[in-house]
């Protein structure tokens, strides 16, 4: 096909494969293409968006003349669109020189994108825009063709060894020229200076013939992560946006907004700043979206260890460096580090509090861990020294030192509030807990505060506060502030660009940290005598519940209660892990806190002391008051949380109690009836029997009276108010609407049918026997064991 008919193809192409930005046409649905149910389909799928496939290769041709494709601002995320909307451009270079109104008649903003811009935007967006696809509940998203591509195309244009392969060309010893810059299509403001990309300078003034292959390779590389990013990444609060816009730019914004008014007839500021407010709300990450996310942060962690040992000349490293290592020295905190931050801090405060957590934890956690992805890995070893944290990574933990400190005080909180007794919670606790415990971490991390509270003599001037540090998130080879030189302006650099000159910084290891951690430690050992009063309740329930069990002549207990839990169903294994991991959990808690054994000790002692004799059953936390127990907050927690919980039984009459589930609710109202019936008739001739002193006397009072319902105590723990009330003698058969005791009768009768006894003699045989045991425990046991019926 010619240029020209490939042109008009190529975003029908591309929408048709990744869908459209509405989400109406679905495409390919490359999230739910597995390779094990459509195996045709996911290696055609593949080899056509492969990097050396058919698609890249359209689209380095088209490159080649400088197409230009629009993208609607209106599917940007929202703060990009807002931003953009109120004609404030965005610091990253993305956007820069692509921005245009629309002519008349037409709808909206719009990106001027080249071909490779407007393909790499389309297949980035589309993790978020199809969400809501059907997908197959069994599938792994790691194993999905979307999610190989994105390996695929990381391995690429990111590559850890040798440099990235030159795009193909359809000129023989010729080279895509990468795009030159645009004259603005329209003033914008800008959140700081922007310089114009050296590499784009330095492409501009040669023939694209003879460009440089290197910086060819580096402004694919700059362009697909700033997609990435933008696309994955850049979705902070309303309250960030506010504080992102320096007063400077407002004044600015505001006195270009008075100058446009009268022309583009532009909406209100305040609509902007709503409509980001319902995007924010709206914006609910999917676990899919983390994982991806989490490849990303891995392989970035990769090429970035992958750069080579600095020469030990100044000079001779500025004149040897390759664009490609100078791109992997501050691919980091120059493109990732300030909207992942924010990203996983908006997931820690908005994420549900269940076992899907874990997909962010471990996106945090390996972000945490740059050692594990560096090419000399230290040997896996059970010796400490060998899983010792080098020295070396000291740079990098000061000057991420929020996402170790702040992001840890966040999960701490959401531990708190989750239920430590289910397996998978306790192994989110247990991995955050083996990660902040490795040998050496705690120690730098500390030192990272310690330098961060150095008092300064001068405190710098930052006008624009997020974007006046070296994690600007424009072209990375825009003019560089001086080289800081000094450990504790950078890590004040770091913390006052992501959150302000008026931050107030907490200290993860001051003691309102502590006091979170002691907490969380009081809840682990609470949780430990939870799943083990459950576990031993379940061991007694299986050996209760054997088929001649289930016959036994003894009444049930009509008062019983159930502290159920869902560990019940996981079975004993799942309890075993939860207090490994639990005990794990606070050993290197211990270690990272430096806590005392005594302190573990007088947690320990106060979470046993609410136990019974048994050590099974525990209170809630509270405290005794002249009118009963008062509940503490912690007591609250725990009963809100199933953690403890008061036995409440049921104290007053047992005929008037709840229908049980192992009675028929027939045959209760109707031996109910009978019995009041029979209550009334012979109320006077039972009250005379039972006053009676000899053994007749006895026996009635055996069988007509509960001496347990004469004093009774009100079911809240609150009061100790008693009330008293005397039901006196009457007949009670309740007992005999029990399925047990039912299918004990049916099968003595079924018994005695093979001896040859009829319905007849059996029911009298019965009835012999029982007197016979009646006459016996009132003879000798009547002030011992008072009859419950």
């Amino acid at each position: 096909f010619s240029l020209q008919e490939l042109h008009g193809i190529f975003p029908w192409l591309v929408e048709n494969i990744f869908g459209s930005l509405d989400g109406i046409i679905v495409g390919w649905n490359l999230r739910c293409l597995q390779g094990r149910t459509n195996p045709t389909e996911y290696s055609v799928a593949l080899d056509f968006l492969d990097p050396s496939g058919p698609m890249m290769k359209l689209v380095y041709k088209l490159q080649a003349e400088e197409y230009r494709y629009d993208f609607p601002v209106s599917y940007l995320p929202g703060p990009v669109k807002a931003s953009i909307q109120e004609q404030v451009l965005p610091e990253c270079s993305l956007y820069h020189n692509k921005v245009q109104f629309p002519s008349s008649g037409g709808l909206g903003l719009n990106l001027a994108l080249n071909p490779f811009e407007y393909y790499m935007f389309y297949f980035a967006i589309s993790l978020i825009t199809q969400k809501n696809s059907s997908t197959t509940h069994h599938a792994s998203p790691s194993n999905s063709a979307y999610f190989i591509l994105v390996d695929t195309y990381l391995k690429c244009f990111l590559p850890t060894e040798g440099s990235v392969l030159p795009p193909p060309s359809s000129n023989p010893g010729g080279a895509i020229p990468s795009p030159t810059p645009r004259s603005p299509a329209v003033p914008f403001t800008s959140y700081g200076i922007h310089h114009t990309s050296l590499l784009k300078r330095h492409i501009a003034h040669q023939p694209s013939v003879n460009a440089d292959p290197a910086s060819q390779e580096i402004w694919r590389s700059e362009t697909m992560l700033q997609i990435f990013v933008e696309m994955w990444l850049h979705h902070y609060s309303l309250e960030m946006y506010q504080k992102m816009q320096s007063p400077h730019v407002k004044l600015e914004f505001l006195h270009y907004r008075l100058s446009i008014s009268s022309k583009h007839h532009g909406s209100p500021a305040q609509s902007s700043y709503q409509a980001l407010h319902a995007y924010q709300e709206s914006f609910k990450p999917t676990e899919e979206h983390v994982l991806v996310v989490r490849l990303l942060v891995k392989h970035l962690h990769a090429f970035s260890n992958s750069l080579k040992p600095e020469p030990l000349s100044p000079s001779a490293h500025s004149h040897t460096a390759s664009p490609l290592e100078e791109f992997k020295r501050v691919v980091i905190p120059r493109f990732v580090q300030q909207k992942l931050y924010i990203f996983l801090q908006h997931c820690f405060g908005h994420w549900p509090l269940d076992a899907s957590f874990r997909a962010v934890l471990e996106m945090w956690l390996s972000y945490l861990q740059p050692w594990r992805y560096a090419p000399e890995k230290p040997p896996q070893s059970s010796e400490p020294l060998s899983r010792m944290v080098s020295e070396k990574w000291a740079a990098f933990i000061q000057e991420n030192l929020l996402m170790y400190t702040k992001l840890f005080v966040g999960f701490l909180n959401r531990a708190l509030r989750t239920d430590l007794v289910s397996p998978k919670n306790a192994l989110m606790v247990f991995r955050v807990a083996k990660v902040f415990a490795q040998p050496n971490l705690a120690e730098m991390i500390l030192k990272g505060e310690q330098l961060f509270l150095e008092p300064e003599l001068v405190i710098p001037h930052r006008q624009h506060r997020l974007f006046m540090t070296p994690t600007l998130s424009g072209s990375f080879f825009s003019s560089w502030p001086p080289t800081i030189t000094d450990a504790s302006f950078k890590v004040k650099s770091h913390v006052y660009s992501l959150e302000g000159q008026d931050f107030q910084y907490k200290q993860m290891f001051g003691p309102e940290v502590r006091n979170l951690v002691l907490k969380l430690a009081q809840l682990i050992c609470q949780a430990q005598h939870t799943a083990k009063s459950i576990s031993d309740h379940s061991a007694e329930t299986q050996s209760s519940q054997s088929f001649f069990s289930w016959f036994r002549f003894t009444p049930s207990d009509m008062n019983g209660s159930y502290t159920g839990n869902d560990l019940d169903e996981i079975g004993q294994d799942s309890i075993k892990k939860t207090d490994e991991y639990l005990e794990k959990a606070l050993e290197y808690l211990c270690q990272i806190f430096k806590l005392s054994e005594a302190q573990l000790n007088q947690m320990m002692m106060k979470c046993g002391t609410a136990q019974d004799e048994n050590g099974k059953k525990q209170l809630p936390d509270c405290i005794e008051s002249e009118d009963g127990l008062i509940l503490t907050p912690l007591g609250r927690y725990q009963i809100i949380n199933g953690l403890r919980r008061f036995e409440v039984q049921y104290q007053g009459d047992t005929e008037l109690q709840p229908i049980r589930s192992y009675e028929n609710a027939a045959l209760v109202r109707l031996l109910f009836r009978l019995s009041s019936a029979l209550n009334q008739r012979f109320a006077d001739q039972m009250e005379v029997l039972c006053s009676r002193e000899d053994f007749l006397g006895r026996l009635c009072r055996y069988h007509l009276t509960n001496p347990t319902l004469a004093q009774t105590t009100r079911c809240t723990p609150m009061l100790k108010e008693r009330t008293s009330q005397n039901y006196g003698p009457r007949i009670t058969l309740r007992f005999l609407a029990s399925y047990r005791t039912l299918g004990s009768l049916l099968m003595i009768y079924f018994i005695a049918s093979w001896f040859c006894i009829g319905p007849i003699g059996c029911t009298f045989i019965v009835l012999v026997g029982y007197l016979l045991y009646a006459i016996l425990m009132t003879f000798f046991f009547e002030g011992w064991k008072p009859h419950q019926h």
